[in-house]
């Protein structure tokens, strides 16, 4: 989803040159202010007509952005896993590179500051992350990045073309529907790796009113937030010296944004879900300081056509069953969770119980970051039949992610 647990740690670990700013969007620009003001940045605006392959790749005037991949696999043997690739891009507030006019906050004056070097930037930032599960073993891996604009990291504003030393995201051109064709190559420290081709099986979706996705109160606490709800994927799997063929299904979202988090908020939880039906859903509870579910927290349906239904959070309830205690950080986590949702028509709907496939999913937060739990579960209805697959993600357990900003 919108998994910002490592832009966070971004946020706390590079430096802070100048006050942020933000900004309306120009027409169609991505121009620059001069090296001595600090940076000003874009925020969602309502109504934005987006267009594609541009929109899949880049966009510098906004201050942080990703791209993540989840999604369910089987390898060889029937052997079944989980996997996560997220890759990020965030901005320094202090650069020479061209961004939008039409402010609505001043910029700051700041010292001036050198052109960056093309090969070794300090303009922007990407992180990359990667997790893996091997559901049999109930083995849990993961690793994460930090790399400079530069030879080791790039992403490209005109189409998908994001990349972090060998792992990488790339759309290969339309399909003969033309729906992207994507191929993701990522891996785990030398002995595992994996390059999937990935096949949207339903259109983009935009979640949110008028294409803007609110997070908090505050207008700024907002993203453009797309979403691929469900693609094919086939690829290979090397685990050492094997390499197997592995097949299954993935979610894809990719969200801009300038700022997140609102005044009060203390971390959030969020689901997606694929039933076996050819349904998805998708729902995020923002937790106040307080223990109450924000006013700004969503549920939405994808139907099997691909509509889009959503309410707030008076529609749906998010429940924890049982605690899960990380040996590592001491942060207490739901051990299940109770989800009930209304139905596409919006009649009362089911209670989905969301169990995850290894309880020990929790990730250490990148540079020095707050740790967070991310994984791969099964969805079951009130008879106990799995109905479906999840990913479920849930910070602000082992730390207060309000306060790491």
């Amino acid at each position: 989803m919108w998994i910002l647990a490592l832009v966070i740690t971004a946020l706390v670990a590079l430096p802070r040159h100048a006050t942020d700013a933000l900004t309306t969007p120009g027409p169609g620009t991505r121009e620059s202010a001069p090296s001595t003001v600090a940076r000003t940045f874009a925020l969602p605006q309502p109504g934005r007509v987006f267009q594609f392959p541009a929109d899949h790749g880049s966009h510098p005037e906004f201050k942080i952005e990703w791209w993540y991949l989840t999604g369910h696999l089987t390898s060889e043997g029937g052997r079944r896993h989980g996997f996560q690739a997220t890759f990020f891009r965030r901005a320094s507030e202090v650069s020479a590179a061209p961004h939008p006019s039409g402010t609505i906050a001043p910029a700051v004056a700041s010292p001036a500051t050198p052109p960056s070097p093309p090969n070794f930037a300090n303009d922007e930032f990407f992180l990359a992350h990667m997790a893996w599960l091997d559901v049999d073993t109930k083995t849990f891996r993961h690793e994460e990045r930090l790399n400079r604009r530069g030879w080791d990291a790039q992403a490209d504003t005109n189409r998908l073309d994001v990349r972090n030393g060998n792992w990488s995201l790339q759309d290969l051109g339309p399909d003969a529907q033309g729906n992207p064709t994507l191929e993701l190559r990522g891996g785990i420290q030398a002995d595992l790796f994996w390059r999937m081709r990935l096949t949207p099986k339903k259109p983009l979706v935009v979640f949110g009113t008028n294409g803007v996705s609110r997070k908090a109160r505050e207008p700024s606490a907002a993203s453009h937030y797309l979403t691929f709800p469900r693609l094919s994927v086939t690829g290979e799997l090397r685990r050492g010296s094997q390499t197997g063929r592995i097949e299954g299904e993935a979610w894809m979202d990719h969200e801009l944004s300038s700022s997140q988090l609102g005044e009060g908020q203390v971390g959030w939880d969020w689901t997606s879900i694929q039933f076996f039906d050819g349904r998805e859903l998708m729902a995020y509870r923002m937790r106040r300081d307080d223990g109450s579910t924000d006013p700004f927290s969503t549920v939405a349906w994808v139907g099997q056509d691909g509509r889009v239904s959503q309410w707030g959070p008076d529609r749906f309830t998010w429940r924890g069953e049982g605690q899960w205690k990380s040996p590592r950080s001491g942060g207490t986590y739901p051990a299940t969770v109770l989800l009930t949702v209304p139905e596409p028509d919006g009649r009362p709907g089911p209670t989905w119980r969301i169990e995850p496939l290894c309880a020990d999913q929790e990730l250490s937060g990148g540079i020095g970051g707050v740790p967070y739990w991310e994984g791969a579960c099964r969805v079951l209805d009130a008879s106990g039949r799995e109905v479906g697959r999840a990913f479920v993600e849930m910070t602000g357990y082992a730390g207060h992610l309000r306060r790491a900003l």
